[in-house]
């Protein structure tokens, strides 16, 4: 759509003399330089960095496709980059947020298994798509790890609390009340109806407990993740293990975090300093 949104804008521009007639820029004959006045349009209209650069990827992949099997000659979106966007510092829970919502109480099988997922967030950092895929091999009680695949499908082996590991076994007895699918027999959380659960039914859930644990924040389950690591960060101030832990390949997307530190302390600062800038 924002392919056809800029020909049809270098078409509107292209109006000639007084008969008015439109000379139609088609694909082929798109320069660099007219697709990058689009992108500061586009950046002018509000459309993040993020967003223009999914649009470019989309634009030189198709037309790589053009120049392979149209006959085109040449890539006019190759050397072209989208406008950076400023970094914002990833939400976290306090403590106390963190505690009441992992608090699940009741002893129904939702309930039982929903209280495990999201002890198990919180004590180990998961990422979404790391916790619905997990298998029951993957779970070590007498270690308390989980052995989970993360991102580049790197295997890594993270701790579990004992709230977490408590949690688990209390649903994996429930479990076994369940006919389990033949599709996915090893899922450690299932359904009631005994199928894998999905990334959108943990969202989904983890929304629904936010509202009954009173919790404001817009709760989503990498908050849990973000609080995780800014609360791991802030106890032992150990930047490599909480790296390890969350599955970062490079120090530098652990090193927001320090940041969210940074602001804890400096909040506590000028809370308790007597030359503190009070507000």
């Amino acid at each position: 759509m924002l392919l056809e949104s800029l020909v049809a804008d270098n078409a509107a521009n292209s109006t000639i003399s007084a008969t008015a007639t439109v000379e139609v820029t088609t694909l082929d004959q798109l320069q660099n330089t007219q697709i990058r006045r689009y992108i500061a349009t586009l950046h002018s209209r509000g459309l993040s960095g993020k967003t223009i650069a999914r649009a470019l990827s989309a634009w030189r992949g198709f037309y790589d496709y053009l120049i392979q099997h149209k006959g085109f000659s040449q890539n006019p979106v190759m050397g072209l980059r989208a406008p950076k966007t400023a970094k914002t510092l990833p939400q976290a829970l306090s403590v106390d947020q963190a505690v009441k919502f992992v608090d699940i109480q009741g002893d129904g099988l939702l309930e039982q298994r929903d209280h495990a997922i999201v002890e198990l967030f919180y004590s180990s950092g998961l990422r979404l798509a790391e916790l619905v895929n997990l298998d029951i091999a993957q779970l070590d009680f007498s270690e308390g790890t989980v052995t989970v695949t993360g991102k580049g499908n790197k295997t890594r082996i993270v701790p579990m609390g004992s709230h977490a590991m408590s949690a688990i076994q209390i649903w994996m007895q429930r479990r076994t009340l369940i006919q389990i699918s033949e599709n996915n027999p090893e899922a450690v959380f299932v359904t009631q109806q005994g199928r894998r659960i999905t990334p959108r039914a943990v969202q989904y859930r983890i929304k629904q407990w936010a509202i009954k644990q009173g919790i404001n924040s817009d709760m989503r389950p990498h908050l849990l993740r973000h609080s995780f690591a800014t609360h791991v960060l802030q106890s032992s101030q150990d930047l490599r293990a909480v790296q390890e832990m969350l599955g970062h390949a490079s120090i530098s997307s652990t090193q927001v975090y320090t940041h969210l530190d940074f602001q804890h302390l400096a909040s506590i600062y000028d809370k308790a300093h007597p030359r503190a800038k009070k507000k």
